[in-house]
């Protein structure tokens, strides 16, 4: 099972919204996953465990993590590809 990280400033309404639109993605296409729902603050406190991170900002610190930016699933601008990066690194 895949572990994903996202997070967002607060870790309550953006990543909330984030959260849903990837669980909705993994269910389309059977991928289980434990999902990790935080602030941009706690992420280095579950990165170590985390097979991606998804986030609604650009971070300043670095992990040796994949990142994806998802304020696609905000705006619904470019949202199929942010699907499609996720994927690439759960598959």
């Amino acid at each position: 099972m895949k572990t994903i990280i996202v997070a967002c400033g607060a870790g309550i309404a953006t990543s909330t919204l984030i959260c849903d639109r990837v669980k909705q993605l993994l269910e389309n296409h059977g991928i289980a996953a434990q999902i990790i729902q935080c602030t941009v603050a706690d992420i280095a406190g579950h990165a170590g465990r985390a097979d991606l991170i998804v986030t609604s900002m650009k971070l300043e610190n670095k992990y040796e993590k994949p990142l994806v930016t998802a304020i696609s699933f905000l705006t619904g601008i470019g949202r199929e590809q942010t699907e499609q990066e996720i994927l690439a690194y759960l598959t």
